[in-house]
């Protein structure tokens, strides 16, 4: 009889509705905490995953041997490699293209790669301004790359411990 008599009170002074308010007068008269967007950057974790580039080796060649394990793994199927032998016998792609309007960024590509040649850097900040450019071909890939090739192998460092 006590429970019924406590559940009806609940019910009746809307209980969850107190509480609720409680928590937002507790937050109210706090200092707010906000951040100047372009002048003021907020931290990233060395684990961020944003644009996607292809590396190349030290030497200059390409890493992807077109194994097509990232095509593969994809959920979102926004990577299409097409592929050819070269005059050495190793593969190398003739066309690799990733749609940023199907990815979805899970950073799958980027673990199954065996030579890893595809990453996702750190850059948040893009935006297409005509129609087609949501499609990342291969030269645009491996130029995101070769410029931000050092802040890439330093992101690949720090989180090594973690693979």
């Amino acid at each position: 009889m006590m429970n019924k008599l406590k559940h009806f009170f609940k019910k009746f002074l809307l209980w969850e509705i107190l509480v609720g308010l409680k928590l937002t007068g507790r937050y109210m008269f706090k200092r707010k905490v906000t951040i100047l967007f372009p002048e003021e950057k907020t931290p990233l974790s060395p684990r961020f995953r944003g644009l996607h580039a292809l590396r190349r080796y030290p030497n200059g060649e390409e890493r992807c041997i077109a194994c097509k394990l990232c095509e593969a793994v994809c959920p979102a199927l926004a990577i299409t490699i097409d592929a050819e032998p070269r005059e050495d016998g190793s593969r190398r792609t003739t066309r690799y293209e990733i749609d940023l309007f199907k990815c979805i960024f899970c950073g799958f590509c980027e673990e199954s790669c065996p030579v890893d040649s595809i990453v996702e850097t750190h850059l948040s900040h893009y935006h297409f301004e005509n129609r087609g450019e949501n499609i990342m071909t291969k030269p645009v890939l491996l130029a995101i790359g070769d410029k931000y090739e050092s802040e890439i192998a330093k992101a690949r460092e720090t989180d090594a411990p973690f693979r």
